[in-house]
């Protein structure tokens, strides 16, 4: 299909550390979602959640019998047996929304366009269709101010891209053929030049539908720990039904040998009233995360899109968080990629200061990452300032002479490669100098890259360019090893060099001279060993690497390929974000986790408000478990339907926002969890049950 071109919608990036922005539930977004929660009640998506199916069939039973023996008691309770069931389609409705919004925009921004087709890729012939009816392997040319028609890779040509429509970024990319930069999306636009690009997309499968299809999450299917954890709960109904189902005769039994008991509406001679052992089933049953699982979900895919990154499904999001190996890029994710001047080095009878001055005057008119990073470090350094320099004949690089340099009255001054330069010294009447190769020895075995400075006929000394690792990211490797995950780096520089850098970033193991067939190895020798591996990759040679590895996150500036192999794309193409992409799925699990066992640990205080109510009247030494003193069993029972209802709508932000992430080891983890949602989910509903059961006791009919 064709194409979009406004900025992506919700994509902001989000701080570190696993807390993502957006968790708070706004009661607007709340107003909106409730249609959506009220279509929800159809039984035919009910179905589709076990636990929320029962307590819809209980709220439908109730309702039937409120209506033939009407009381304020049970329409209480029919009611909030109602507002249970809504309120969990809420969940996972406002869930939706989020993405249902960001749908709704790139749908209003797609627009038909057309495109000139050639008949060949070295035909000068075109014909104009529209985008839609373009074809896999169909060759159409863009020039600038046209907008790309389709997804694709340019075969020949290079261009500036405004891809603002997809990534939210307004600085244009280049695009060119022959590279890692030569995929194209459907619905950018041209800046400049002219390109040819060839059609990768099926008609419908554009990389703007998939956005659609995921950010809404029409194509969202359950995870396996999704699927495990919902025959988990079904399991657990299953029981508390047949629990509750045994209610029925033990009361018929005990209303028979206590015959002087009166009749209550808990319990009569005909046993326990309906009305009654729903509520039971419907407190006793996981309802809590019977109703949160479907938002925690989507809220997790919901927190990667704010970053920028869209993942292909659930899985991968989960394996995210199961992720015990990560293969990093040396350059760009580690280091900045440019390499930064560290050191001046002099020779004997030079000072540092006349080193850094001649070195600084070389690179004045050097515009690289590099010559400009030595005027900055000479001024930082010695307070050498840039002047504006009047009459000098800059010498610029060439990969002949493979050194730059300044002719300024009547000084000549050079840098570059060792060799280069001391050839030029000698050329000019010079001589080798003391200590010279040593120092470029030492430099590059650790692993720096050495730049000789000289001026005609002497070496003054050596430049140190370091490839400097990025601020912060030894941390986040403690980080990561605390949480049990193992790094590697991986890198095309030989062993000595990539040894120096990985010591330096704190990297657990580095692989050196790696070819893509290497790197494909390390992921199954690690995947044989039971670790799932997560990569980041953009090159068509990362394809087999990123299609094995269990998170293979594509960088969007790369090749179709590359984007076909990985099972997420990261939009922004910054490869550290692999980091916060691990964090995201560890949060998510870490949330399932908590919400699950706050789920199982509430329905505790249930028991003894809804049992001793039950039974209390034939069996009075079950009033001892009346710990909470409940005004009435009607009252008792109420508050806990009530409880069960309001916990859900309390919860949702929590499952929205997630629980916060801090990198730590997993038994940790788990004893901080329990802690906080076991014995929290233990304590909080005697609190809650029992302020309900004060507000409502003085209402009619509970007592």
């Amino acid at each position: 299909m064709a194409t979009q071109t406004v900025q992506a919608p919700g994509r902001t990036p989000a701080p570190q550390g696993g807390k993502v922005g957006g968790g708070l539930l706004d009661p607007k977004q709340m107003i909106r979602s409730l249609p959506d929660a009220l279509k929800k009640l159809n039984p035919a998506t009910m179905w589709r959640n076990p636990v929320m199916f029962i307590v819809e069939i209980g709220a439908v039973f109730t309702t039937v019998l409120a209506i033939g023996d009407p009381s304020w008691f049970a329409w209480a309770i029919v009611v909030w047996l109602w507002l249970t069931v809504v309120f969990a389609n809420l969940a996972e409705a406002v869930a939706e929304g989020r993405g249902k919004a960001q749908a709704a925009t790139l749908r209003a921004a797609k627009r038909d366009t057309t495109a000139r087709r050639l008949k060949s890729r070295a035909s000068a012939e075109w014909d104009v269709v529209g985008a839609p009816e373009l074809r896999q392997g169909d060759f159409v040319v863009v020039e600038a101010g046209e907008i790309i028609p389709g997804d694709g890779d340019v075969v020949e040509g290079i261009a500036s891209v405004d891809e603002s429509a997809i990534t939210g970024e307004s600085a244009p990319v280049i695009r060119e053929s022959g590279g890692d930069r030569s995929a194209v999306t459907g619905g950018t636009k041209v800046l400049s030049d002219r390109i040819i690009v060839q059609i990768t997309q099926k008609p419908g499968e554009s990389f703007v539908d998939r956005m659609i299809a995921l950010v809404e999450g029409a194509n969202r299917q359950k995870t396996p720990n999704e699927i495990a954890l919902n025959i988990l709960l079904a399991a657990l109904t299953i029981i508390f039904l047949v629990a509750t189902a045994t209610m029925q005769p033990l009361a018929i039994f005990a209303k028979s040998v206590n015959p002087g008991v009166p009749d209550s509406l808990a319990l009569t001679a005909d046993g326990v009233s309906g009305i009654v052992l729903v509520s039971l089933i419907v407190c006793l049953i996981p309802t809590t995360i019977g109703a949160l699982l479907s938002a925690i979900g989507i809220a997790g895919m919901d927190r990667l899109v704010q970053r920028n990154v869209l993942a292909m499904s659930g899985r991968a999001v989960e394996a995210a968080g199961d992720v015990s190996t990560l293969l990093l890029d040396k350059t760009g994710t580690i280091t900045l990629g440019n390499r930064q001047a560290g050191e001046f080095v002099p020779v004997p009878g030079v000072s540092e200061r006349e080193l850094a001055e001649a070195a600084q005057l070389s690179s004045l008119a050097d515009e690289t990452p590099e010559g400009r990073s030595i005027v900055v470090f000479a001024k930082q350094r010695y307070g050498l300032r840039e002047r504006e320099i009047h009459g000098a004949e800059w010498v610029q690089f060439t990969a002949q002479t493979r050194m730059s340099g300044v002719n300024l009255d009547g000084r000549e001054v050079r840098k570059g490669a060792a060799t280069a330069v001391m050839k030029w010294v000698r050329d000019n009447g010079g001589h080798p100098t003391d200590g010279v190769g040593d120092i470029v020895d030492g430099i590059s075995g650790s692993g720096g890259t050495p730049l000789v400075v000289a001026e005609r006929g002497r070496v003054l000394g050596v430049i140190h360019l370091k490839d400097v690792v990025k601020e912060g990211m030894r941390e986040r490797f403690d980080e990561m090893r605390r949480m049990g995950i193992r790094t590697v780096m991986i890198t095309g520089d030989n062993p000595l060099t990539a040894k120096a850098i990985a010591d330096e970033a704190g990297v657990d193991d580095f692989l050196a001279e790696a070819t893509p067939e290497d790197k494909l190895a390390l992921i199954k020798r690690e995947q044989e060993g039971g670790r799932l591996v997560a990569m980041t990759g953009d090159g068509t040679n990362d394809a087999p690497a990123l299609a094995q590895s269990d998170v293979g996150v594509a960088m969007n500036t790369g090749t179709s390929a590359a984007k076909e192999a990985g099972n997420m794309v990261d939009l922004d193409s910054n490869p550290t974000k692999l980091i916060e992409i691990v964090e995201i799925g560890k949060q998510l699990l870490i949330t399932r986790g908590a919400l699950t066992t706050f789920s199982i640990a509430n329905d505790i205080a249930k028991y003894f408000a809804i049992i001793p109510a039950m039974f209390a009247a034939v069996y009075p030494g079950l009033d001892a478990l009346n710990i909470m003193r409940l005004a009435s069993p009607q009252s008792a029972i109420l508050a806990a339907v009530i409880f069960n209802a309001l916990v859900i709508i309390a919860l949702i932000p929590l499952a929205l926002r997630g629980v916060r992430y801090r990198p730590s080891s997993a038994s940790k983890l788990l004893s901080r969890n329990l802690y906080v949602y076991g014995l929290g989910g233990i304590v909080v509903p005697f609190a809650g049950i029992k302020v309900i059961d004060l507000l409502i006791q003085f209402l009619p009919g509970m007592s």
